[in-house]
């Protein structure tokens, strides 16, 4: 089912705004993009597991990247991206939800991360060593799921380009950040992305070779511009809650004329309930189910937000709890 949201096109302009994805356009470039602002949303996700600090980096980078797609959804359906690696960060998921629940876990080595922090070496290449990123997207009901699979080889943007370039067939660049801010009320996990992508000449009319060759030139330059402008983009403008996304995409490409879109608000939220997980539990074999139990009672604790749930042995079985 459809958002049925109005988007409304106007000029960039300073507005504050956090925990959004923000769309746009700079039509003198035939580029279009998208620009993911998190803080509380991160910053909650992240706060729910006492991750190392280059996890939660990882995390947080990885909640942007999913914010960024998953914000393209004009239904009801879910996006996951999943990175598993051969690296002592062996899993990153964040997953969402349309309109705008996200949320999102890691699996480590916590012997390995540890080590390499010692060492001063919890680099994103080391941690994550070689793998594969992908990417789900599940419509819900009994719609097919589809998936599209990129190597991972140490870096998430990398990646990122790779599977857009592939998926959507435009080039594409992407800029990932995540990072704590300090102030008064204490350290917040916030993270930011940048996505821009090279749209296609429109179609004229019947041209010469020699114009089409002008035009192919002049199309390879507009697209060297917007890199060159992307280029000049730091983290901490991402990261920082004084730049509002509008101010930042006009001061990258003010000069060519950004617009920009309605933006798509983002909040955290796991979905898990004390009913989907007695529901997941009651597939288990019974033998299964009776080895779950400790004292008399079955405890289960949601992966992404720490949430615990009791249940009886009888409410495993199908009885009355």
């Amino acid at each position: 089912m459809n958002r049925n949201r109005q988007e409304e096109v106007r000029e960039a302009r300073a507005e504050m705004g956090d925990d959004i994805v923000l769309p746009f356009t700079v039509d003198s470039l035939n580029v279009r993009g998208r620009l993911a602002h998190l803080g509380e949303a991160v910053d909650m996700a992240v706060r729910q597991h006492a991750y190392p600090e280059p996890v939660s980096r990882l995390l947080g980078e990885m909640m942007a990247l999913a914010a960024l797609l998953g914000s393209t959804l004009k239904f009801s359906g879910k996006m996951i991206a999943q990175a598993q690696t051969n690296g002592p960060v062996r899993l990153l998921v964040a997953d969402f939800t349309a309109p705008g629940a996200i949320r999102g876990l890691a699996r480590f080595d916590e012997e390995a991360v540890q080590a390499l922090m010692e060492k001063g070496a919890a680099t994103q290449e080391a941690l994550l060593g070689a793998g594969q990123l992908v990417f789900t997207l599940d419509q819900g009901g009994h719609t097919q799921r589809y998936q599209g699979v990129v190597a991972l080889e140490g870096s998430l943007q990398k990646a990122a380009e790779e599977y857009f370039a592939r998926s959507e067939q435009l080039p594409t660049r992407v800029r990932l950040a995540a990072g704590t801010l300090t102030d008064a009320a204490g350290s917040h996990w916030r993270a930011g992305a940048l996505m821009i992508q090279h749209l296609p000449p429109p179609a004229g009319e019947k041209a010469t070779d020699e114009e089409r060759a002008r035009r192919k030139a002049l199309d390879e330059d507009d697209w060297s511009t917007a890199q060159a402008l992307f280029d000049t983009l730091e983290d901490q403008e991402l990261l920082d809650p004084g730049i509002s996304p509008e101010r930042l995409v006009y001061r990258l490409f003010h000069e060519q004329g950004v617009r920009v879109f309605d933006p798509v608000p983002v909040h955290f939220e796991c979905g898990c309930s004390r009913e989907n997980l007695l529901e997941v539990l009651r597939r288990f074999s019974a033998e299964e189910r009776a080895q779950m139990v400790e004292d008399g009672k079955v405890t289960a604790t949601c992966q992404y937000c720490s949430e615990t749930y009791t249940f009886s042995p009888e409410e495993l079985d199908g009885g009355a709890g």
